[in-house]
């Protein structure tokens, strides 16, 4: 998937990676630290997740497709391409997160023991995954930025 209706791709894609790659993040964050939250929205993250884990590589793919029109590659440039093809790792650690929140609520739901290491262990891993996914989702944004409207051209 190269264009849609005409545009390149990885243009319009990259906007839904934007706005879903940090939103993930936050809402992971939010359900493991607290309970309450994690009950009403662990299966919407998780379906966030998944997307942003399947839409990252085809954003990229797209994003290497419109680099190969170019005539000229500039290192800012090719600096958002490199940041891009990490924001893959990034999205299926996101995910790793969504699956250890959903398997930690599935395991309270069955019993009553509280599960306090895994519920810390689970909460720190959310917040790094969750703080380093949204400075990537911020780097590849600011080198795509300078590489279209900065002196990067």
């Amino acid at each position: 998937m190269n264009t849609i209706s005409g545009l390149p791709a990885h243009i319009l894609l990259v906007h839904a990676i934007v706005v879903l790659a940090p939103l993930t993040a936050v809402l992971e964050i939010l359900c493991a630290i607290w309970l309450a939250a994690r009950r009403r929205l662990v299966w919407l993250v998780l379906a966030l997740a998944l997307a942003v884990a399947v839409l990252t590589p085809i954003t990229a793919e797209a994003g290497e497709w419109l680099i190969d029109q170019r005539t000229k590659v500039s290192p800012i440039l090719q600096e958002h391409a490199e940041l891009g093809d990490w924001m893959s790792y990034f999205s299926l650690a996101l995910l790793a997160v969504a699956v250890a929140l959903a398997v930690l609520h599935w395991l309270e739901t069955r019993s009553d023991t509280p599960r306090k290491v895994a519920s810390i262990a689970v909460a720190i891993v959310a917040l790094v995954v969750g703080v380093s996914s949204i400075v990537q989702v911020v780097r590849i944004g600011d080198a795509g930025a300078q590489s279209v409207w900065g002196q990067g051209g």
